[in-house]
């Protein structure tokens, strides 16, 4: 199948882990914050403190949207519990954002979100023409698009 091929292909190509910008909102107010994120699974993962504001309004509203360079990622986000309770998450953390680990994940206020994507967009440049790339997850639908301005 079309989208399982080129879904697998998108993971292989954004690797193990980025710094993403995280957006989340509560009533009406979206804030932006750049975030260590690791991908496993073909989802994503990030920890953070449950005092700051990002972690009050994720719990009451579930719906995040991550971004980097030219990809836009729609998801819902669930929280897991303490990250250390997490040996995947903390072997990738740990290998690809070392200072972060050692000075935030044993903290007791600390908690690992996995955002489970719904709808990446993507702007892709092939011979020199642009082209936006969907995945429509829910719908395995998978869609590549010539932009002509």
């Amino acid at each position: 199948m079309e989208f399982d091929k080129e879904y697998s292909k998108f993971f292989e190509e954004f690797g193990k882990s980025k710094k993403m910008v995280l957006s989340t909102c509560f009533e009406n107010k979206v804030t932006s914050r750049m975030m260590s994120i690791v991908m496993f699974d073909k989802k994503f993962y990030f920890q953070t403190d449950k005092n700051f504001r990002k972690y009050k309004q994720i719990s009451k509203n579930h719906n995040v949207s991550l971004c980097i360079d030219n990809i836009q990622i729609d998801g819902i986000c669930e929280e897991l519990g303490h990250p250390l309770k997490n040996s995947e998450f903390c072997s990738l953390y740990k290998e690809n954002f070392i200072s972060s680990y050692q000075k935030y994940s044993s903290l007791e206020c600390e908690v690992l979100f996995r955002v489970n994507p719904l709808f990446i967009e993507r702007w892709r440049y092939i011979h020199n023409n642009q082209y936006i790339e969907i995945f429509d997850i829910k719908n395995k639908k998978y869609i590549l698009e010539e932009y002509k301005l």
